[in-house]
């Protein structure tokens, strides 16, 4: 029989990956004592090693069972305990590697690993390798993922409410550029956080710039200039058109494109190639005013050439104030061709409403990337992609805490797609992200990359899911839904961080997109500690029970629940919720005085 400490018993059964184990008696209390330190055995989600001369195959405990067996049919029994293993990597030597390229044999022996074992495993800090945690199984041993995988591979945080999400999220981007070091290691990285409630600046304010829509200090106002929207989702937007006014906007906006582009010499534009899509500033009040006067207009002769106003009734674009026109007669005295036809109104009033409903001011008069109607402009797209992606600190966080919920898919799709577009037409440039690789991270992604979602966000994501990598992007989706997220998106993460999940439902999906079919570690992640996370995939040497490394003072996201106890008992104030009302009004949340 082996004397060895570590040895845990003889292989009775391998089936493909899987193999089976029946225990030596010698471990029959559970527990062995190996230099000083306890190790349970038989423990779900811990390793095994297989040795195999000079090299050790590696597997991870999936189940465990006992039965009795009767020894020679003489009513004694005895306890036959078997613990179910699945093959993972071996190491050649002290190299480990994921994959195996032989199997073991029946009655080969199965060790106990050790921490050195551990060490050779998850113990690696080459290059590209981010230190993101501890291993839950031995606080001794850091938990390394691989930089280039995560990036270029695409990856999604999972977990519901309390699990630690946010936390983990922040801890997660810190490790990525700082290692949890005051001094930035990462100084060149690119990550862009879309933060849809405002959770992340306490927590990466000092290694992020933060633009928000309701600007407060230390921030910087969130612009999204609309004309580098899609115009048919402006367009909708806007004034929900027929489709002979949708047809006539679109002409108006490249006329107004073309007229932008000649009176900007310096752009250096062929005219005859610039489309609806062409990044170019236009002025919507312009537009606005000419299909106003399009289908409104009189004329004062039968050519068509003077147009029929009223005393003062030119209008004015940049007021938005419409032309009006005499009504049309026949009378030799008063004669007034009718032109338009008057069908549009309702529509362009709708238009009007938007442009000066002022919560939407940071998307249709985005401060100095607005163009007047002389085609002249303050900020050009230069200086909104330097802002998001050009910045000396490595992450950008988006605060969309103020954006209008029902249109949070255009907006968001809309930055995504100026991001995206950025990255493909700069391929081969210094300054694209081929060379200086993009993440972008993505909060609440259930909310509009659901399966029932057809929006411009859930467009674009899948856009990127699919060939992000070839132009330097990639994505980290972070829900606490999974199962509402759509399948196809999901299933393009290459590595999957799964905190705890206690729905059934949202396990099953993500326990479906894991590549490693390990049951019994994803049956864990009902009990798994706030901030404790199984990772498995692509950056992942092998699937790991981890816990993500807890942040300093000061670098927690503004997450915390309600002190609800402490809070009710308190004396109740009075309050007459005239700020409340007074910041709703105004749309922001800055203190009222």
């Amino acid at each position: 029989m082996n004397k060895l400490p570590t040895y845990l018993g003889k292989i009775i059964s391998v089936s493909g990956a899987s193999i089976f184990v029946e225990l030596t008696p010698q471990v029959v209390s559970g527990l062995l004592v190996i230099e000083g330190k306890t190790h349970r055995i038989g423990q779900v989600g811990s390793f095994v090693r297989i040795p195999q001369g000079y090299n050790n195959l590696f597997g991870i405990i999936s189940e465990t069972s006992e039965n009795s067996v009767d020894t020679n049919n003489s009513n004694k029994f005895i306890s036959n305990r078997q613990i179910k293993i699945e093959l993972v990597g071996e190491a050649i030597g002290c190299d480990f590697e994921r994959g195996i390229s032989q199997f073991p044999s029946i009655s080969e022996e199965v060790h106990l690993v050790t921490e050195q074992d551990l060490k050779n495993i998850y113990g690696s800090e080459n290059e590209g390798q981010i230190i993101i945690g501890k291993l839950s199984s031995s606080d001794s041993i850091n938990v390394s993922i691989d930089l280039d995988n995560l990036v270029n591979k695409h990856s999604a945080v999972l977990g519901s409410t309390g699990s630690g999400k946010s936390t983990s999220v922040a801890s997660l981007l810190r490790a990525i550029v700082t290692s949890h070091t005051q001094d930035i290691l990462m100084p060149s990285a690119r990550i862009v956080l879309f933060d849809l409630h405002g959770e992340y600046s306490s927590a990466l304010g000092d290694i992020a710039d933060v633009f928000s829509i309701n600007a407060e200090p230390g921030t910087e106002n969130l612009y999204i200039p609309y004309w580098c929207v899609s115009p048919e989702s402006l367009i909708d937007f806007l004034c929900n058109p027929s489709a002979d006014l949708k047809s006539k906007f679109m002409d108006f906006i490249v006329d107004e494109k073309i007229a932008f582009a000649n009176k900007n010499k310096g752009l250096n534009l062929d005219t005859n190639k610039i489309t609806p899509y062409t990044p170019i500033p236009f002025s919507l009040n312009k537009i606005w005013y000419d299909l106003y006067h399009f289908d409104s207009v009189n004329w004062n002769e039968k050519e068509m050439e003077t147009p029929a106003y009223t005393a003062d009734g030119e209008g004015d674009a940049n007021k938005l104030i419409a032309p009006r026109f005499r009504p049309a007669s026949t009378s030799n005295d008063n004669f007034v061709k009718k032109g338009g036809d008057n069908k549009w109104k309702k529509s362009l009033d709708n238009m009007r409403s938007k442009l000066f409903d002022s919560q939407y001011s940071f998307f249709l008069t985005p401060g100095g990337w607005t163009p007047n109607i002389e085609y002249e402009i303050k900020s050009d797209l230069p200086k909104l992609i330097q802002n998001w992606i050009g910045n000396n600190k490595p992450i950008t966080i988006l605060d969309l805490s103020g954006m209008p919920s029902e249109r949070l898919d255009l907006l968001l799709g809309s930055m995504l797609d100026i991001l995206f577009e950025a990255a493909i037409w700069s391929k081969n440039l210094d300054e694209g992200m081929k060379t200086n690789p993009l993440l972008l991270v993505m909060e609440e992604a259930h909310r509009y990359l659901s399966s029932d979602s057809s929006g411009l966000s859930k467009s674009m994501v899948r856009r990127i899911a699919k060939e992000g990598r070839k132009f330097g992007v990639g994505s980290m989706l972070i829900s606490q839904r999974p199962s509402e997220i759509d399948e196809t998106i999901l299933s393009q993460c290459g590595t999957l961080f799964s905190l705890r999940i206690s729905n059934a439902t949202d396990r099953a999906r993500v326990k479906s997109a894991m590549s490693d079919s390990l049951s019994g570690i994803v049956d864990s992640l009902p009990i798994l500690r706030t901030g404790e996370a199984i990772v498995t995939g692509e950056a992942a040497k092998l699937p790991m029970r981890f816990k993500f490394r807890i942040p300093q003072e000061g670098q927690f996201p503004n997450s915390h629940d309600p002190k609800v106890s402490k809070n009710w008992s308190k004396d109740r104030l009075d309050h007459d919720f005239k700020d409340l009302v007074a910041s709703w009004r105004q749309q922001g949340l800055t203190e009222v005085n």
